[in-house]
């Protein structure tokens, strides 16, 4: 897991100079196409998976809340605080998911941008290969954690 510079700015804004905060969040599955970085800035710079069969463009939305961060911590063990995502998952209908193109390398955080393709990436998390599942299955993300520490 890492964030973006844009998450980064977004974040000290909203805490430090009262910036508004999204509405919502939303997990959005990309390819490997693009791989991406501290500098990436919004979802139109990476390639989304491929739309339907139980994937929709966008993501998934999340809400600030308990439910949908459900872990909290602080970890002085470690020394760094955590939030983690409550587990989501997509289930393919019809076909495989995605239905087409390459599979998700990649699910990325993003904000409520009501343009999809201009929706913010915060952060995000490798998933180690590309991922796929047949008509049926899930397709599921557990244990998302966002993390931040710093030199004590």
């Amino acid at each position: 897991m890492a964030f973006t510079n844009k998450g980064k700015y977004r974040m000290l804004g909203a805490i430090f100079r009262g910036e508004t905060l999204p509405v919502n969040f939303h997990v959005a599955l990309v390819t490997s196409a693009t791989v991406p970085d501290a500098d990436t800035n919004t979802l139109s710079d990476l390639t989304e998976i491929a739309n339907g069969q139980g994937y929709t463009t966008g993501g998934y939305q999340l809400s600030k809340n308990s439910t949908d961060f459900d872990v909290w911590t602080e970890d002085d063990d470690n020394d760094r605080g955590l939030i983690q995502v409550k587990d989501i998952g997509w289930t393919a209908s019809g076909v495989a998911l995605p239905a087409s193109g390459d599979g998700a390398r990649y699910a990325v955080l993003l904000d409520a941008n009501a343009t999809v393709a201009n929706r913010e990436v915060w952060a995000w998390w490798d998933l180690s290969s590309d991922r796929a599942v047949s008509d049926g299955q899930t397709l599921t993300l557990q244990n998302l954690e966002l993390r931040l520490n710093a030199p004590a």
